[in-house]
């Protein structure tokens, strides 16, 4: 990236640099986090004439502000043809499970914004969505302040995407596509997976207007295989039931985005941008089983075995709108304003059928669980800003507001009947409207070395719950305060220290509230609770960041008191049905220590560690249950990047994620690996690039992107062993025509993510 200084008449690009200890450009390379290796000034001559100088270098991978981390997104070549997903896993304190769970910090509830504007989907949703190409750098917020929402436990996780020219044009386009499955379990209905890609990107400007726009397609099957055992009690019955089979995916999605905004002068911009997007995603669970039941009192055995085709399909068409402005008030003041609209029309239909074998004609029973979830979401929000100097006052207020409408039923069919039955116990229709209404004050000033951050967000959440099963309607209504400080202190040039307190909240989704059962599959029963309560999290945290000549290091000792953790559990539904439930344990504790390093050697190697570990505390009376259920357990995770760049244009890199055993509260979550390689080539005029990966590498080990989960109660025991697809192999190409850039914002769907 260059960057030119008018004043001085010099072109730079970035480290490593060599400069004078009084040189005038140091402030101005300082501002952009850039480390510089300073001469003393007596080890040169007095007299030197210097007309231009141009050092040559590139950014360095991580930088630091008052309240965040920001990783630059070229350092993480290997995931450049994925989504962002791919792309944030790499981060320090990012971890990703077998069940595709993205985690901040060890929780999957955090904020992500798209160029800072706010959605409210699952994290692994909103970012698969966003082509890793889009993206210029991610910025992890551990501590945010008032004028965040105060949504997700772990902070806030910003995506800036890449930018739009200043004037004229900018295009970029990337195809992928992968090769045939090197490994396929033996699947019979999922058994050949297909990948590929395509996107674009498009933007212009000219004068004041400014227009920008893109689509993309994702097709991102994945094959594996599945290894359970259960074992219940369940009226004077133990009943064992293993079972295996092929649990595979097949995910495509489609989007297409839209930006327009218009600056008459240089004290007012408008904007308005328009998203409209599909996704679909079947999971095959086609599975063995070989029930074996003994009765406790006599003794008496029996067996019986069926295989179960299992298929869940899932649906969603999203719509998203939105209108902002900004106005520029005299000299020092902004007033801005966002509206935002989002309508989602989700659709589901879970089958099963459980039959004598896996060619057998014979029927014992088939279920069939269709869905409808229509989802509209409104937000409208005003902020205030004025800065004078080193001092800033902001305050706003936003309302949000939404609401679902779903209707769920339960189909079965026995032996004998010609058509299905609806069960009147699991069918059933649930009404949820949320309204949010906030307030902030939030107040920011440096003096010398020092700068700090303070503020109060007050918020009210109401909450009206209605099913067809239940005439009562169920209300909720909290007041809560989300009170935030940071403070910085620039000890020399090296080195800096920072802490900071933050109260937030992770709110339930529908899908958590939702009453009525879901049979998952032939052992499972999937069934929310409509008195949930939201998540509650204080967080302390101490944080040193370090410059050195050959790289950056930052440390962060952070602490965690959680109320009303909301848990995922399981009870004995019969003797081979466990129901899954949603509930609120009563506390929970986390204490760890992140860190990330970066270094770099010469002109080829460079290298990315980060890792994060903690203790992990949860108790919890679990239905009325006299004695509380507790689990506890240190916890960590690596992620590590490590690259090599040579002559005419070739680099390499390879990346390794693990995540260790993890506690809950009901047992354990077993480790996952991923490894990664890439290897890409720049053509010479920067244009074209062409890359090949690696995903999942495993060369037969056995040890990549798997997962053991297991979980045990008073009168039940699971382990289930999940085995995803390795050793894939993508090959990609990337055109890209930009000149000077500028942050070119791109809508993203924003609430019905969660419940997809």
């Amino acid at each position: 990236m260059r960057t030119s200084f008018v004043s001085t008449g010099l072109a730079f690009m970035s480290v490593p640099m060599l400069l004078w200890a009084n040189d005038p450009v140091r402030k101005e390379l300082e501002s952009m986090d850039v480390p510089v290796t300073y001469l003393i000034e007596d080890t040169l001559p007095k007299k030197v004439s210097l007309s231009e100088i141009v050092v040559k270098g590139r950014k360095p991978p991580v930088s630091f502000k008052i309240d965040r981390q920001v990783f630059d997104a070229s350092s993480f070549a290997a995931a450049r043809q994925g989504s962002a997903i791919d792309l944030v896993r790499n981060l320090p304190s990012v971890s990703l499970n077998g069940q595709g769970e993205l985690n901040l910090r060890g929780s999957s509830s955090f904020q992500v914004l798209i160029n800072g504007r706010p959605t409210q989907g699952d994290p692994a949703f909103v970012l698969s969505q966003i082509p890793a190409t889009q993206i210029e750098r991610v910025e992890i917020i551990s501590s945010p302040g008032a004028a965040f929402d105060a949504d997700g436990r772990s902070g806030v996780m910003n995506i800036i995407t890449r930018t739009a020219p200043e004037q004229g044009l900018l295009l970029q386009s990337n195809i992928m596509g992968g090769l045939p499955s090197m490994q396929r379990f033996g699947n019979t209905r999922y058994a050949h997976p297909m990948r590929g890609s395509a996107d674009m990107a498009l933007a212009w400007r000219k004068g004041g207007w400014e227009f920008g726009g893109g689509f993309n397609l994702l097709r991102n099957d994945m094959s594996g295989f599945r290894d359970g055992e259960v074992s219940t009690l369940f009226q004077g019955r133990k009943t064992d039931f293993p079972s295996q089979g092929e649990r595979s995916f097949r995910r495509h999605q489609a989007g297409a985005r839209m930006t327009a905004a218009y600056e008459p002068n240089d004290r007012n911009r408008f904007e308005a941008a328009f998203y409209r997007g599909k996704r679909f995603q079947s999971r095959v669970a086609d599975l063995d089983y070989d029930n074996r039941r003994v009765i406790l009192a006599s003794g008496q055995t029996s067996g019986f075995r069926y295989f179960n085709e299992n298929t869940q399909d899932k649906e969603g068409v999203f719509t998203l709108a939105s209108l902002s402005s900004l106005h520029r008030i005299g000299t020092n003041a902004t007033l801005a304003f966002n509206g935002q609209y989002e309508g989602a029309d989700l659709s589901s239909l879970t089958t099963n059928r459980n039959l004598a074998g896996r060619h057998a004609s014979i029927d014992y029973q088939s279920t069939s669980n269709p869905g409808h979830n229509p989802l509209n979401a409104w937000r409208a929000k005003t902020d205030y800003t004025h800065k004078k100097g080193e001092t800033q006052w902001q305050a706003g207020y936003q309302f949000r507001y939404d609401r679902q409408d779903g209707n769920f039923s339960y189909l079965y069919r026995n032996p004998g009947d010609a058509a299905f039955r609806t069960d009147p116990a699991f069918t059933g229709n649930i009404f949820v409207q949320n309204r949010i209404h906030a307030g902030y004050l939030q107040h920011a000033s440096a003096r010398g070395a020092w700068s700090w951050q303070a503020g109060l967000r007050i918020e009210q959440t109401l909450r009206d719950l209605k099913t067809s099963t239940d005439p009562i309607i169920r209300k909720l209504n909290l007041l809560n305060a989300f009170p935030s400080a940071q403070i910085r202190w620039r000890a020399n040039e090296w080195n800096t220290l920072r802490a900071g307190y933050s109260r937030r909240i992770k709110r339930t989704n529908n899908f958590e509230l939702n009453p009525i059962p879901e049979r998952e599959h032939s052992e499972t029963l999937e069934q929310g609770d409509p008195n949930l309560l939201p998540e509650l999290t204080g967080q302390w945290e101490w944080v040193w960041e370090r410059r050195m000549q050959a790289g950056t290091f930052s440390a962060s000792l952070y602490h965690q008191r959680i109320l009303n953790p909301i848990q995922r559990v399981n009870s004995v539904f019969n003797d081979t049905i466990l129901n899954r439930l949603y509930t609120n344990a009563a506390r929970a504790r986390q204490t760890g220590l992140e860190a990330n390093l970066t270094l770099k050697a010469g002109k080829h190697w460079s290298g990315i560690f980060g890792g994060n570990v903690y203790r992990y505390d949860i108790t919890g009376t679990l239905f009325g249950q006299a004695k509380a259920t507790e689990n506890n357990g240190w916890i960590y995770s690596i992620n590590t990047t490590q690259t090599l760049s040579f002559d005419k244009g070739w680099m390499t890199q390879f990346s390794l994620s693990y995540l260790s055993v993890r506690a809950t509260v009901q047992g354990r979550d077993g480790s996952f690996v991923v490894p990664n390689l890439v290897v890409k080539k720049n053509l010479p005029d920067n244009r074209w690039s062409f890359m090949a990966q690696w995903l999942y590498m495993d060369a037969g080990l056995g040890i990549s992107n798997r997962q053991r989960i297991s979980t045990s109660g008073a009168d039940f025991r699971t382990t289930t062993l999940y085995i995803y697809e390795p050793d894939q192999i993508q090959l990609s190409a990337t055109y890209q025509l930009s000149r000077k850039n500028r942050k070119m914002n791109l809508p993203q769907s924003e609430m019905a993510e969660k419940e997809f």
